[in-house]
């Protein structure tokens, strides 16, 4: 009998959902044809962080094709330290989504982190985004690998005038399963919260914004972060601006 290791496992299972993507891009694709296109892009952030004289680039955006029925969407996120010029951080995700509910889509895709100086990381993504009451903007998505893990993004946009928009939001990542080369321990949970003020400059296409960014490690992820010397509990200054096409 062969074995297989854990990173078969986990590419085992990015195939097979790779292979489901394509298999469902293909029956939509004939329905589809009559529907209007549509693709856009958006980044919520595209800012500078300063945090005890660090500086840094970070980036989370989104660029989407396809219809009302079902998007393809591609999602990228990271941080690069300014000084060394690293990539201290790397994802990238192949995202369908399709509609569950009038306000919630269902997400199946592909995510791979591959940041410098680390292991790059494979996991298939299942999950669910949309508007919650009140508004909230949520996307709570579960990473399937021998790394597995669950991410969870909140977002509201609070119109202080016609253009000025405060925004708070707040990030939770639970790993499922320990990563000591990422600094991860199995329930331990990484909060990362922020408030960001921005202004309208052309319609909602241009927005720059100035805010705050907190983050935190609990549990046996902090142990590891205090373990290997790293700061736990690292505010930064942002400044940056949202776009959207």
């Amino acid at each position: 009998m062969i074995k297989l290791s854990k990173r078969d496992v986990g590419m085992n299972i990015a195939r097979k959902t790779v292979t489901v993507a394509v298999g469902v891009l293909t029956v939509w694709s004939v329905p589809a044809a009559a529907e209007q296109l549509i693709y856009g892009f958006q980044a919520e952030q595209l800012e500078y962080r300063e945090s005890d004289g660090i500086g840094s680039i970070v980036w989370d955006f989104d660029a989407q094709i396809g219809t009302d029925e079902l998007k393809l969407v591609w999602r990228s996120e990271g941080e690069r330290v300014q000084d060394s010029g690293e990539l201290e951080a790397l994802e990238n995700q192949l995202r369908l989504q399709f509609p569950v509910s009038t306000f919630f889509d269902a997400v199946v895709g592909v995510q791979a982190s591959t940041p410098d100086s680390l292991p790059n990381r494979y996991n298939a993504v299942l999950g669910v985004k949309g508007l919650a009451p009140q508004w909230f903007e949520i996307d709570a998505d579960l990473y399937l690998s021998e790394h597995s893990s669950f991410r969870f993004e909140g977002e509201y946009e609070a119109m202080l005038t016609n253009r000025l928009v405060l925004t708070p939001n707040l990030e939770l990542t639970v790993p499922l399963q320990d990563d000591p080369a990422y600094g991860l321990a199995a329930g331990g949970v990484t909060i990362e919260a922020g408030l960001r003020l921005s202004y309208d400059l052309i319609d909602r296409a241009v927005s720059p914004y100035i805010g705050f960014n907190y983050e935190e490690a609990f549990g046996g992820t902090a142990d590891l972060l205090r373990a290997s010397g790293e700061d736990n509990g690292v505010f930064s200054v942002v400044f940056g601006t949202r776009l959207m096409f």
